[in-house]
């Protein structure tokens, strides 16, 4: 469930004022007592990353991730499971490993709320809107530790956000106080919960040492994985397994860039254990990449191709099934704990080498020249009919420049960030050229295996060698742009 809501302060004597306005009736909803037990690790991980584990009396327990954060308005995910609140569910465990890690969850502070909600509802009778009037009541240890209030807008799906001007203003002036983003958990916890959480993405200042320049590009990769990873345990967000995937290689393709000015062990031991964890996600992106393709070129179909197309795309779900429970068992190893404690560090505290403080911005545009020249080799060395492997590795090489690139643009500036884009698009082309002939290579497989899908998977293969045909036509002019002296003078 994805929550869209707002919250002001207020102080303990502040009252409602009447809502009712633009053809909205305000209804005063039954009072409620809540009793909420958060758990989270001793140093607080969960709480500095904004996300909370908790088991409320009578509802369960609830996995609120990190918000999103769309100027005042949070949108943010929240997963409820059932379960007796001294046995934290594993699949509500799972969703907030990537951010405390192996360290254990333990109760950390008791919330008593008396709340008091009022709906907003529509001429239609349709529920626009809840205000909810927390007093809450703060329990740390043993005993209490404060009492505040606190006024939460929550808009219903589908509600345009204009509304909560109107509320704001309302509410501010009846005399509640500012617009908070701080939790009620945060709240109650005070500053040692309001601290960074254990990664921060902090872009280096106008004149960075190498140090604060790999330090960086480490950091991103890292914050991006942690962030996606509750979405590829819960499973159904494509977009998000693909973001953790691509921040895996992204880190590996930094140590390899960075990789003269590291300690050459422990960078090469780390980049193995992320071609490890890259593989494991890889294997069910690869059937996702395949199912939002056929399911693009489905479109070219007519109605009889149905029953045929229904097959395909149920046999690739269950796949994808198989591949997502090998996926969940190797994220439960105490490998893959092992690697995220190191992937922190890594974000943290690289281990560079001795010569990394006599280094220079000189030798970081060394590091980019590398993928480049390999690229360049790479290019010059294909026959004059190269063949599809040969071009697939055009492409690894063009991702592995974009990435030298992103990572000492924060040097270099606005010209890496261009060059970095021009290899993108030339990656992008590559990329459409491989997933058609993957999915031309399924798709000849199946017409081959079920006599019922033949017919139509031989339409689809069709489509993908033709679009296949296109994409090698068409790589060459991105490489042509990427190759430009003007383009890549910086280097």
């Amino acid at each position: 469930m994805l929550e869209r809501e707002l919250r002001l302060n207020a102080p303990t004597e502040f009252r409602l004022p009447d809502l009712s306005a633009g053809g909205l009736d305000a209804v005063a909803a039954a009072r409620r007592f809540l009793d909420a037990v958060y758990f989270d690790t001793q140093d607080l991980r969960l709480a500095r990353w904004g996300c909370s584990l908790r088991h409320r009396t009578n509802e369960g327990w609830t996995v609120k991730l990190p918000p999103v954060v769309d100027r005042e308005l949070k949108q943010r995910l929240e997963v409820r499971f059932e379960g007796r609140w001294d046995q934290i569910p594993p699949e509500a465990e799972a969703l907030v490993r990537s951010y405390a890690r192996r360290a254990p969850l333990e109760p950390i502070a008791r919330l008593r709320t008396v709340r008091n909600p009022v709906l907003l509802i529509d001429g239609l009778g349709r529920r626009v809107a809840e205000i909810i009037d927390d007093d809450v009541s703060t329990y740390l240890g043993q005993g209490p530790a404060g009492r505040f209030r606190e006024i939460e807008i929550e808009l219903a799906q589908g509600t345009d956000e204009e509304i909560l001007q109107h509320l704001v203003a309302s509410l501010r002036e009846a005399g509640a106080g500012t617009v908070t983003r701080m939790s009620k958990l945060a709240r109650a916890l005070g500053t040692p919960a309001l601290r960074d959480p254990d990664v921060t993405p902090v872009e280096p200042g106008d004149d960075p040492t190498v140090g604060e320049v790999i330090r960086a590009a480490f950091a991103r990769s890292v914050w991006r994985f942690i962030i996606y990873m509750p979405g590829v345990h819960l499973g159904d967000d494509p977009e998000a397994l693909h973001r953790a995937r691509v921040a895996t290689r992204r880190l590996r393709s930094d140590l390899r860039t960075f990789g003269d000015l590291l300690d050459k062990g422990w960078a090469s031991s780390l980049r193995d254990e992320l071609r490890w964890l890259g593989g494991a996600l890889g294997t069910v992106r690869d059937v996702d990449v395949l199912t939002l393709r056929l399911d693009e070129t489905s479109r070219w179909l007519l109605e009889t191709d149905d029953y045929p197309l229904r097959i395909m795309m149920t046999a690739l779900h269950a796949e994808r099934e198989i591949r997502r429970r090998a996926l969940l068992e190797s994220l439960d190893q105490d490998r893959y704990f092992e690697l995220l404690d190191r992937m922190v560090d890594a974000a943290n505290d690289p281990l560079l080498s001795p010569s990394v403080d006599r280094a220079s911005r000189d030798a970081l545009l060394n590091l980019a020249r590398g993928p480049f020249k390999n690229l360049s080799k790479t290019v010059r060395e294909l026959p004059d009919e190269p063949a599809d492997p040969y071009l697939h590795r055009i492409r690894i090489r063009a991702k592995r420049v974009r990435y030298a690139a992103e990572a000492v643009a924060p040097v270099v500036g606005e010209k890496a960030v261009r060059f970095a884009k021009a290899a993108a698009r030339l990656q992008d082309a590559l990329g459409e050229l491989q997933d058609a002939v993957v999915a031309h290579a399924w798709l000849m497989e199946a017409a081959q295996d079920h006599p019922a899908v033949a017919f139509t998977a031989g339409q689809m293969a069709g489509f993908e060698l033709a679009r296949a045909e296109e994409a090698r036509r068409s790589w060459q002019a991105e490489w042509e742009g990427l190759s430009r002296r003007k383009l890549r003078r910086w280097m």
